[in-house]
């Protein structure tokens, strides 16, 4: 599996094992039980950090607008996912202002005896994370296997992950998290004593 992570009940977790996936995921549950663990703009910077994505310098005085925007690009990325998965087609025009802030050049670098052409982009920035973030919904949509896009079994849970598993038969977003309680259930249902 790629990066799993178990983090406390103020973060979200990264078991998707596809960037996009996990930023789906940091909004979870349902009803009352809803949280959106990007509650500031703090909040999606420390989660960026944790996902590997260098978020660069961030003015404090920028923060509620970064916020607007990663949501704004979360519920995107849903919205776009979502129609995919159900064979729709979906309008990638707000995605797409994002993956503007991912221009690059390319560069020779040549570091060992080869040389390489590589790609190089602006500084990171705030702004580029989310280009980070764009491009990885864009590259699940274009060239992911959606038979592979699942949510969590779990009647209780609504996290998405990316089945990676060589049986492709992934049923929950996490079996420490999930599968164990679905797994205790069961056990607690076939040994309840007869009434």
């Amino acid at each position: 599996m790629g990066h799993v992570s178990q983090p406390g009940l103020d973060a979200a977790p990264l078991i998707a094992d596809h960037l996009a996936l996990d930023m789906l995921n940091t909004e979870a549950g349902t009803g009352d039980a809803q949280q959106d663990f990007w509650r500031s703009g703090n909040a999606v910077l420390a989660w960026l950090e944790r996902s590997g994505i260098d978020p660069g310098e961030h003015p404090e005085t920028v923060m509620d607008d970064f916020l607007r925007d990663a949501r704004a690009l979360r519920a995107a990325a849903r919205d776009l996912i979502s129609r995919r998965m159900q064979g729709e087609r979906g309008d990638p025009a707000l995605l797409n202002r994002y993956l503007a802030a991912m221009v690059s050049t390319p560069a020779l670098v040549w570091d060992a005896a080869q040389p390489q052409l590589v790609r190089q982009g602006r500084e990171p920035s705030p702004a580029r994370a989310l280009g980070t973030l764009a491009e990885a919904v864009a590259a699940l949509l274009a060239d992911g296997d959606f038979a592979l896009v699942r949510q969590c079994e779990h009647p209780e849970c609504v996290l998405w992950f990316y089945d990676r598993t060589k049986s492709h038969r992934r049923r929950w977003c996490s079996m420490a998290l999930c599968g164990n309680r679905h797994k205790a259930a069961q056990f607690r249902a076939r040994n309840r004593p007869a009434a």
